[in-house]
């Protein structure tokens, strides 16, 4: 999905309504149809069953979005208070129209024009489950001012005690550059109208926006492909996804949706070759085998029963052994993706095992962990592979990678991901927050803004390698496999986190909500 400046997006919202005839109500009202739609799913899957929404307000088209919305809200039953950054006399136009009809429904409505009024509210405030942020929009140049000022910092305050949506981007953030001049909402959750804005991927603008939603509000489709992005970086959206689900057939079985072969562990990382077991088998890969050191066959084979397990050869330090290769070599057109590097530890069996690989294997391999770390400054190596791969490192792998630190990476992570597919020729995904895919046959960079600071645990690497390799061996290109991956990997954080809470989301809760995730993706 492209990334607009704020003035792409005014130029697209004004040819819709000049050349489609929908006027700029019809437009708020769908912003805030679509917005009240989230905020209810976000209270449902925080197990919030009769939320209060506290919808702060200012006097333009965010103020007007979250009227609709707030009207919306109320017909179902929600318990909404509206607060005005402004007198009410100060709204005017399509956001005055929507204010009058939220009015008429005998909504709680208070106004709070001054900053000395948000002081006050502040030493007194609203006890709310989710608060609404629609203060200030895209037109933001400069720092917040007046009234404005105080209900952001009044939001920040609340959101230790609130779940904060952002309508359109977090007020304060500057939509273009992603900088904050003075003070700037820290949402949980942002709607953004239409398009995603370019200031949300950079390192300030993720910081505050939290997780991202796009809402329709029906611009033409030829009017969004005749938009030329001010970078070639592109946002992964579940409308890009649609189409790349692997469909099933009645008469299909388990040979139909792949095998794929994991092939990780050791006696100090025993669990990581099980979560991307798993992984591949909740993403639908009809068989899964664990190539696993000997000494962790039985516990790979009973915590999952539906796991075929190969117990390979070790070394006295439990860690594998070359001599795996000579047993899967004979195998390996059995297997339609390979993961290898959950678990492994960087050591000569194991570089001799990769180069076997690299030189043997016929289908798509994802590397990860431990033998990414057997690659150190030979990227280019990767490039003479066979079959395509992809490797997925986090910042600390890629410096290693790229003979750079984990600092330097971070400081230019578009350069670090861009060098290094080129180095390796193969689709290379960057971990982190915003995390970035290259492709060697796409010259768009892509981002994935899913997923949350939860997921910075143990094992959360190895449930996205699983889940890449799991759609790759149904089908799925390997590009399009890691863009699907990260999507709904993170989406199922995201999922954990609200039904738990950040703090307490372990690798295995993502492999729980992953399904339900899923289901985004696929009705069947």
């Amino acid at each position: 999905m492209k990334l607009v400046t704020a003035e792409q997006m005014r130029e697209l919202d004004r040819r819709t309504i000049e050349e489609t005839e929908v006027t700029g109500e019809v437009l708020m009202e769908r912003a805030g149809f679509v917005l009240a739609g989230m905020i209810r799913r976000l209270a449902d899957a925080s197990s919030l069953a009769s939320p209060i929404v506290h919808f702060i307000a200012g006097r333009g088209n965010n103020g007007g979005d979250a009227f609709v919305a707030a009207r919306v809200l109320h017909d179902m039953q929600y318990s909404v208070y509206v607060w005005i950054a402004a007198f009410a006399n100060q709204i005017h136009g399509d956001a005055l129209l929507h204010f009058s009809r939220m009015k008429q429904k005998g909504i709680t409505i208070d106004e709070l024009p001054t900053l000395e009024d948000w002081q006050d509210a502040a030493r007194q405030p609203l006890y709310a489950d989710i608060i609404v942020d629609g203060i200030l929009g895209t037109g933001l140049k400069g720092p917040a001012r007046g009234p404005a000022t105080g209900a952001i910092h009044y939001i920040n305050q609340q959101r230790r005690e609130s779940l904060c949506v952002a309508i359109d981007i977090p007020s304060g953030l500057n939509a273009d550059t992603g900088t904050v001049e003075g003070e700037a909402v820290y949402a949980d959750l942002t709607v953004t109208m239409g398009l995603p804005k370019v200031g949300f991927v950079t390192a300030t603008g993720m910081d505050h926006i939290g997780s991202i939603d796009v809402a329709d509000i029906g611009i033409p489709r030829e009017l969004v492909d005749e938009v030329e992005p001010p970078e070639a970086i592109e946002l992964i959206d579940i409308s890009d996804l649609r189409g790349l689900a692997p469909r099933r057939t009645c008469r299909s079985h388990k040979g139909t949706y792949g095998h794929t072969l994991l092939i990780g562990g050791s006696r100090r990382y025993c669990g990581a070759p099980i979560l991307a077991g798993e992984a591949a088998l909740r993403v639908g890969s009809g068989l899964v085998t664990l190539a696993v050191p000997a000494s962790l066959h039985a516990l790979a084979a009973s915590h999952i029963p539906e796991f075929m397990v190969i117990a390979a050869p070790e070394k006295p330090d439990g860690t594998l052994s070359r001599a795996l290769a000579a047993q899967l070599i004979p195998e390996l057109e059995r297997y339609s993706a390979i993961v290898i590097g959950p678990g492994l530890v960087p050591d000569d069996d194991l570089h001799a095992l990769v180069e076997l690989l690299l030189e043997h294997a016929t289908c798509p391999m994802v590397l990860d962990a431990g033998a990414l770390d057997i690659l150190h400054g030979n990227l280019p190596r990767l490039a003479g592979a066979r079959t395509p791969l992809v490797i997925t490192p986090h910042s600390g792998e890629m410096g290693r990678l790229l003979g750079l630190s984990a600092e330097q990476v971070e400081a230019d992570r578009i350069k670090a991901v861009t060098t290094a597919c080129a180095l390796g020729n193969c689709v290379t995904l960057l971990k982190g927050a915003g995390t970035l895919i290259a492709s060697p046959k796409d010259p768009i960079l892509r981002i994935n803004l899913t997923g949350n600071p939860g997921m910075a645990t143990a094992g959360a690497g190895d449930v996205l390698s699983g889940i890449i390799a799991g759609l790759i061996s149904q089908g799925c290109t390997p590009q399009d496999a890691a863009m699907a991956g990260v999507y709904f990997h993170g989406m199922a954080g995201d999922f954990a986190a609200r039904r738990l809470c950040q703090m307490s989301v372990i690798a295995s809760d993502l492999l729980d909500d992953l399904p339900f995730a899923l289901r985004e993706w696929s009705l069947r």
